[in-house]
């Protein structure tokens, strides 16, 4: 009888362990709407790149998108494109060459704010709306200046790493982005306002 009793006890032990186990793994983050920034920029004088790494996690083990969405700091937006990030893989853009470097306005632009939205489907011309997915991660790169000159303050410039701040994405602000995003593309002719994307096997 003793014995049952025990043989029980580790029965019972271990569906706990395994059922905790399965309750961890569940508890990941579905976070699909991202925000960051970006000052000091464009490089010049000693100003060091900026970069915006995202990785797929691979839970969903499809192909993803990272919409990007990138505004100056009088709230325009001045590109926007959709960057695909296989499961497991790297998408690495510069923020001077990749995501300001075609601007709508043809200006350049020093600093701002870079939103993303993970996507299971690729949000750019002739379609512009996102299929919302979790599964992306990602960090920034920014460059510090002395005394907070900037652009092309006196150096040394320092360089920080933080990761992708999760945001709330309401319908309105999913709506509002996809919409400027579609008039950057109409007013730019398809052409001008379209950041791009760097292949995965390239980083720098």
């Amino acid at each position: 009888m003793q014995g049952s009793g025990v043989s029980l006890f580790r029965v019972l032990t271990i569906a706990i362990l395994l059922g905790g186990t399965a309750l961890a793994q569940k508890g990941g983050d579905n976070s699909t709407y991202f925000v960051t920034y970006f000052s000091n920029s464009p490089q010049g004088a000693g100003v060091p790149d900026q970069t915006v790494r995202i990785i797929n996690d691979g839970d969903t083990g499809a192909n993803l998108w990272a919409s990007y969405y990138v505004f100056d700091d009088s709230q325009e937006m001045q590109e926007c494109c959709s960057c695909e990030v296989t499961p497991d893989g790297l998408n690495s853009e510069s923020v001077e060459h990749n995501l300001t470097n075609n601007t709508l306005t043809s200006r350049p632009v020093s600093r701002g704010v870079i939103k993303i939205i993970g996507s299971s489907v690729a949000a750019g011309g002739p379609n512009f709306t996102n299929t919302l997915a979790a599964g992306l991660r990602g960090w920034a790169t920014h460059v510090q200046s002395p005394q907070n000159k900037s652009p092309y303050g006196a150096g040394p410039f320092s360089q920080t790493e933080t990761g992708l701040r999760d945001s709330n994405l309401s319908p309105s602000q999913e709506t509002l982005l996809e919409t400027l995003c579609l008039y950057v593309n109409l007013l730019g002719g398809g052409g001008q306002g379209v950041c791009t994307c760097t292949p995965e096997d390239v980083d720098f």
